[in-house]
Parts: structure tokens; sequence; C-alpha cells
């Protein structure tokens, strides 16, 4: 499949009104040092060092769809306190629409507190979760207005979205309502079902994404792992046997199984199903992948692609999700940075507007982007080294080269001698180079600079170094590369001179 082509229809989906409703919630995170085991209990002890609230739930499914840019109405519940409050604003802030959500002064809004150890102060480890919540239905009067709310987002939207935690909101009967509401005027209803095992409560919806448990449950039937069939092709059987009672029981047209890294089975009624297949992945926290699935379908669905498409795009952007912690939306541009990777094959030649969202992922999962530049015009063995160097300050290397254009400006018009993209293809074959880019705006890499924002900048050239980002510098000075840390408030021809200041005070010691 194109994914490049995936990228270009997606980009162009525009602005759909999606309505959601499902279970908000807040997620709290208690973040702390876990350094010694308590002498009152085998536990660790863990001294809180930050806090951190995000909105969970249907309130993650929302908050994905807008960083896909979408429109959204939220209905739901809340409670009068300070967590509803929390939820109605953090939506607010994403651009989300949450007037729709019903407070309810007889329940609480549901919180989700979590205690996460800090492994070696920064790899964050969850040790504990701790629930607070009602689980029983609303009552009479409630139903009726999220009923009311909901078949009012219902007449002007393109989609429907069903987020369901079983937490008393997606009633049977507040269900049945919506999905005939959507489907009266003709709208997709895309569920993400609750771990029940009777999906009745869903019929007449367009399609629902059950993951491997859930529909295991759901069709009393444990589905086992994927093992090759007599061709040697993955034997989808068993898959195709639920997919196909879960259709039967709640009368759908579309059934997705997600299955972690082995990716998603799709199956319409009718018809045999797909297996489609995922990029493996470092699963850093599984939260969230099941939000970010829906959600993609969601806007896929309603772009014009075809199902077979909007579940590979769900499939990678589930697969980005999970190797970041927590719950966090995965953008537009990030997924078509992972998407125009994915087709890249053995290139490292980037889209500096591509990277910019590649850099964010990056980060995100925790990793440190260093960035260093320069013609590279003829490769030898001090290029090397330096490369070599700064790949060691970090987790991931970013080479930018001056275009052909600009070295002619910079070197004179018998430069380059070697064409941009022989130089990017040259540098990328190198192990310590993770990503190459072109920068044709400038003769210096300022600019990109300020949009990519790598937390270190190398540069192997004498004092002179301007416009540095990032929380270090290193600096080529006196023959020696220096490394310091940038101090808050401090200019960077401050940090330069300190630098060597302690270069030349160490020099004279040890004359």
């Amino acid at each position: 499949m194109d994914h490049a082509t995936l990228w270009e229809k997606f980009n162009a989906a525009g602005r759909p009104r999606v309505v959601l409703v499902g279970d908000y919630m807040l997620d709290e995170y208690l973040y702390g040092d876990a350094e010694r085991i308590s002498p009152e209990a085998p536990v660790p002890v863990l001294r809180i060092v930050r806090s951190e609230q995000r909105i969970g739930g249907a309130g993650g499914v929302a908050a994905d769809l807008a960083a896909l840019g979408a429109s959204v109405a939220c209905i739901g519940l809340i409670g009068d306190d300070e967590a509803g409050r929390a939820v109605r604003d953090a939506l607010a802030d994403t651009g989300c629409d949450a007037g729709c959500l019903i407070v309810s002064a007889d329940r609480p809004t549901t919180r989700k507190t979590r205690l996460v150890g800090l492994a070696q102060h920064r790899h964050p480890q969850q040790l504990l979760r701790v629930d607070h919540e009602q689980i029983a239905p609303a009552d009479d009067a409630t139903r009726g207005r999220l009923v009311k709310a909901a078949l009012a987002a219902v007449a002007d939207a393109d989609a429907v979205l069903l987020q369901d935690y079983n937490k008393g909101v997606l009633s049977p009967a507040v269900i049945g309502q919506v999905i005939a509401a959507a489907r009266k005027r003709g709208l997709p209803v895309l569920v993400d079902p609750a771990r029940i095992a009777d999906y009745s409560r869903y019929r007449g919806a367009t399609l629902i994404t059950p993951n491997r448990w859930e529909a295991s449950l759901a069709a009393g039937e444990q589905i086992a792992e994927l093992t090759p069939d007599a061709a040697g092709a993955a034997d989808t059987s068993q898959l195709q046997r639920v997919s196909d009672r879960l259709m039967a029981a709640a009368d759908l047209e579309h059934v997705v199984i997600t299955l972690d890294r082995e990716g998603a089975y799709w199956s319409p009624r009718g018809g045999a199903g797909r297996h489609i297949p995922t990029r493996p992945r470092a699963v850093y926290d599984v939260t969230g992948a099941g939000d970010m699935v829906l959600a993609t379908l969601g806007v896929a669905w309603v772009s014009g692609f075809d199902p077979a498409e909007a579940v590979a795009l769900a499939n990678v952007a589930g697969g980005l999700e999970v190797e970041r912690f927590g719950s966090v939306p995965i953008t537009r541009e990030e997924l078509g940075a992972a998407l125009f990777a994915m087709d890249r094959g053995n290139s490292k030649l980037w889209d500096p507007r591509l990277l910019a969202a590649e850099v964010e992922r990056l980060k995100a999962s925790g990793r440190r982007v260093v960035f260093t530049n320069g013609c590279f015009d003829i490769l030898h063995a001090g290029h090397v080294q330096l490369l070599q160097f700064a790949r060691q300050q970090g987790d991931a290397l970013i080479v930018a080269i001056n275009s052909d254009d600009s070295v002619r400006r910079i070197k004179g018009p018998a430069r380059p001698i070697c064409p941009q993209d022989v130089r990017a293809t040259v540098l990328g074959g190198l192990g310590c180079v993770d990503y190459v880019t072109i920068f044709t705006d400038d003769d210096t890499p300022r600019p990109l600079l300020r949009t990519l924002q790598p937390d270190v900048l190398v540069k192997g050239s004498q004092y002179g170094v301007q416009g540095v980002v990032g929380h270090e510098i290193v600096l080529g000075y006196g023959g020696q590369v220096v490394l310091a840390p940038m101090v808050e408030g401090e200019s960077t021809t401050g940090t330069i001179e300190r630098i060597i200041r302690a270069y030349e005070a160490e020099r004279k010691a040890h004359a």
C-alpha cells in the first residue's frame, strides 16, 4: 500500500464534524523517584516530584480527533466537582466543544490516579492506579438530557463515534436512540466497545473496533496468535469466524479487531476479511492506543478512504501512540511523517516539514535529538569523527546540509563537487546518522533550528557559533570538542565564553 498516497488523501480531509458520545474521565499522574523500599512493607516509597492531569476515556478520543483536524462535539457526563471542571477546561483547550457535557450533581467525575516511578529520574514506570468512579447507569432524567444533547449534535455531524467504558453513560437506551438518529441521516457510527460479553447494545452500528481480548469475550472464543497456513500466509480463519459472529449478533457492517503487534483484522459483512499487518515498534505504554485507532478510523471513514485504507492508517496511528507514556494524541503532521518514513525504505533524507513532526514524536517518546549541519561536499575523516561524536550526545542525529545553490554562494561557482542528493545519500550511509535534510531558504540552518528545536546542537567549527537552541551546546575549540549545559537566562554568547574560560583555565592548570 502506498503510504505517501494515504497521507496526501488524509491531509486533504478537511475538518469533518464528529459527535463523540462516551465516558469522559480525568487521568491524574503523580510522578516520583522510587529510590528505596518502605520499612513498613515490601513496597517502593514514592517521593512525588511533579503531577500532571490529562483528559481520559472518551476525552482521549476527543483530543486525538482534534489533533487529526476534526471538529468535535463532546457528549457525556461529568460531576459537579473539580475533576469535571478540569475535564471541561482541558477539552476546550484542545479546541473541542465541551458545551454539551451534562453536569450531574449526583455522581462524581470518573478519575483515575496513577502513581508513576521515575527510573533513573526520567524513565516513567506505572506502579499503581487508583480509580474514583460510579458505574451505575444514569438516572432517567440525566439520561434524557444526554439523549437530547446527542440528537441535537447529530443533526449537524459527519460521523458519530461511541467510546464505551461501561461507566453508566452508554446504556442500551442511549445507544439505540443515537444510532437510530445517525443512521436516519446516513451517518456512519463507529464504536469502541466496552469489555462485555453482549454486543447487542451496539445493534445497527457501522463498525466496531474491539481488541483481541474484548472480541474473545464477546465471541465466547479465545483468539489465538496468528500462525501460518498451508501456503505460508497467516491463518485468519478464526478471525473471520469471530468477526462473522460479532456482526450477526449486533447487525454490524464491519468489524475491525486490533491485534497489538500483529496489526489488525478487518472484515465486512458478507465478504472476506483481510489481515493488515503493522510495523514492529517498541511498545512503551498501550494506554490510549484504542482511542487513537477509533479517532483515526472516524476521520478517515468520512474522508473518502475505503475501509482497508482506513484500517491501515489507524494501524499506523495506534502504533505511534504505544511508543509514548500515557494517552498522547498523534497529530496529523506526525502521522504524515510516519507514513513518509514507511515509504522511504532505506533512505534517511527527510522533507524539513515532515522532519519537524518526526522530532516532536522522538521527543514525546523521551528521546534526545541532536543536530549538526554543514556542506559536507567531500566527506573526510574529520567529518566522520564529528558525526560519531555528535551521535554519542543523544538518541537520534539529524544532519542538515546546504543546498547546491547555498554551497555555490558560500564556496564559489566551482562547488559543490557532489550534488546535494549525492551528499545526502553518502551521509545517510553512515550508521551514526539517523536523519538527513537539506535547507534551501538560507545559507545558515537558523530557520530550520527554530522549526525543529533539537535538544543538542553540535558544531565542529571554531568559536563563532550563533543561534544555538536546545539544552546543551557542543563547541569545537582549540582542537577539542567541549560539551556544556546551557544555563537558564544565559545568552548563547555567554555560554560559549564560559566554555572557553573553563577550557583555558584547565589548559593553564596542566601547562
